[in-house]
């Protein structure tokens, strides 16, 4: 069983957002892009509007696909879509997360991150070089 996962990779000039997960969920108090699971019967895009409305209270336009990973967890397997996404409207609030933070391709290995991020960081850096 597959768990279908959406991210946003929203960039703000040369940095872009990661999120740290709540201390009380699984991978507590790593990092990663806003997102969540997708619902039965949503997009993948609904689904990525509706979980930045609700863990960052802001309105994304989505925007094409950067790359998808599948990753075994010990608890599940995710397929991870992360969608290229701008804000226009509102500014991040923390709702759901523990902190939110603005980064560069540099500043990425001064966080853990989820396991399922590793690859799509290595990639985001590569293209900042």
């Amino acid at each position: 069983m597959v768990t279908e996962v959406v991210a946003a990779l929203v960039w703000r000039d040369d940095k872009f957002m990661i999120c740290q997960r709540p201390a009380h969920k699984a991978r507590g108090l790593l990092w990663e892009f806003v997102g969540g699971k997708v619902e039965p019967g949503e997009t993948k895009e609904q689904a990525l509007i509706r979980e930045c409305r609700e863990e960052l209270a802001v309105t994304i336009s989505v925007g094409d696909v950067f790359m998808d990973v599948t990753h075994e967890y010990p608890d599940l397997t995710v397929h991870l879509t992360l969608f290229n996404a701008t804000i226009f409207e509102g500014e991040p609030q923390k709702l759901e997360h523990n902190d939110i933070k603005w980064i560069t391709p540099s500043e990425i290995p001064d966080y853990e991150f989820c396991p399922a991020d590793v690859e799509i960081l290595e990639k985001i850096i590569e293209r900042k070089d």
